[in-house]
């Protein structure tokens, strides 16, 4: 076994060998070097791999058989550590694996340890459903197999080749991103893309290089993973919507335990703006509106609709948004656009509702910390001169200036400290 960069080629190959040797072979017929690992848990491998979790954690023994869920368990966490340590090493450069139910958590589980950017494929026979728990926060590529991995056929054999070429072309990609800037994490979605374009072009005129992440529940864990990783200068959270959604059970609800809250050893400035906050989008059209909201203002816009918040929705969410906005006051700043969070809540829109945006606002200043800076700015959230203030107030706080000191007077740029 050379100690140097290889594919690694995980799976279970108790019950999947034939097809996992399949794709080693194919990848080593591009003139890639492979690395196997066997986290079969029902018996020995059907060929010799580099590494057996099998044998490594006595599954065969009869005095040491866990019941299956404990040994699926003990070979995910005994994975975990196997690829990372080869990682460390070095001799990684990319993985991939085949699978049905099982292999698929084992395989993309233990895959979760290779950082952002490590080329991570998995074929999968349920690749077709819901892959929210299956891919995570996680640049994981998933293939449909179509057919069950039942031997190599006409049809698995084309599928999985084609999961080699992938692996390898990924494993082989030598593109280098531009001279390093600073980076700014910034969340968006789709009611405010006019916003999140504009304070993109305003970060970038200031020296920033924007990565931007949907707001869908798993954007925001991404880029709060991210941070914790020490990739950002500063966080713009141009949309908190996904909070609203959690509230609602909407389609970018999953937030998780860490959106919003403080890195540890590490203070990263935040701006924090309502974005979204308005509604919470639910999956209905005008042709199918759920008894229950028929009577608020709704936004039709595809498949999804948003319905307006009421005013104890707003004020309970605004809670939960305090609460963990005060873990790390002092690198927090909260920015209120006063004429409307979202394309659908402005002067004549379908969810323009002051009022019920204000209770949000009044509930989020009596539950903050008062170290916390909260400024209105008179502009509505997609408006040119948001976008340019959000930006300004990014820099002031990553370049460590008091940002306070160019924001106590509504004057010509419309903000407005209370």
């Amino acid at each position: 076994m050379e100690n140097r960069p290889a594919i690694v080629v995980l799976g279970t190959f108790d019950s999947k060998g034939e097809e996992h040797l399949f794709l080693k072979q194919r990848i080593e017929q591009r003139g890639f070097p492979t690395l196997t690992i066997n986290v079969g848990t029902k018996g020995p491998s059907l060929f010799n791999p580099d590494f057996d979790v099998f044998h490594e954690l006595e599954l065969g023994s009869r005095e040491k058989t866990p019941d299956r869920d404990s040994a699926i368990s003990a070979a995910l966490s005994h994975g975990r550590r196997l690829l990372l340590r080869c990682y460390k090493e070095g001799r990684v450069m990319g993985a991939v694996s085949a699978g049905g139910g099982t292999g698929t958590h084992l395989s993309t589980g233990i895959m979760r340890v290779l950082p952002l950017g490590v080329p991570k494929v998995m074929v999968s026979t349920v690749a077709s459903r819901n892959m929210a728990g299956i891919v995570g926060t996680k640049d994981i590529t998933m293939m449909h197999s179509v057919s069950d991995i039942l031997g190599i056929n006409s049809i698995l054999g084309e599928i999985l080749d084609r999961a080699a070429g992938a692996v390898c072309g990924m494993a082989g990609s030598d593109w280098k991103p531009p001279k390093r800037k600073r980076l700014v994490g910034l969340t968006m979605f789709g009611f405010i893309t006019r916003g999140a374009e504009q304070v993109k072009s305003h970060l970038e005129s200031l020296g920033y290089e924007v990565i931007a992440f949907h707001a869908n529940g798993t954007g925001g864990m991404a880029m709060e993973e991210l941070a914790r990783e020490g990739r950002f200068a500063g966080i713009l959270d141009l949309a908190t919507h996904e909070f609203a959604d959690e509230f609602k059970q909407g389609y970018c609800r999953g937030i998780g335990s860490e959106r919003l809250m403080p890195i540890r050893g590490a203070e990263i400035p935040r701006v924090v703006v309502p974005g979204g906050m308005d509604c919470a989008v639910l999956e209905f059209t005008r042709d199918n509106v759920p008894q229950e909201f028929r009577a608020r203002k709704i936004f039709f816009y595809d498949f999804r609709s948003g319905i307006r918040l009421t005013a104890e929705e707003s004020r309970a969410i605004a809670g939960t948004m305090a609460e963990r906005l005060n873990s790390h006051p002092p690198s927090v700043k909260v920015l209120i656009p006063t004429e409307g969070w979202s394309e659908a809540d402005c002067r004549g829109g379908a969810l323009y509702d002051p009022p019920t945006s204000g209770e949000f606002v009044m509930e989020l200043r009596r539950r903050l910390d008062p170290a916390i800076s909260v400024s209105e700015v008179h502009a509505h959230i997609n408006d040119e001169r948001f976008a340019e203030t959000a930006a300004a107030v990014m820099h002031e706080m990553i370049e460590g200036m008091d940002a306070g000191s160019g924001i106590q007077d509504a004057g010509e740029d419309g903000i407005l400290s209370l």
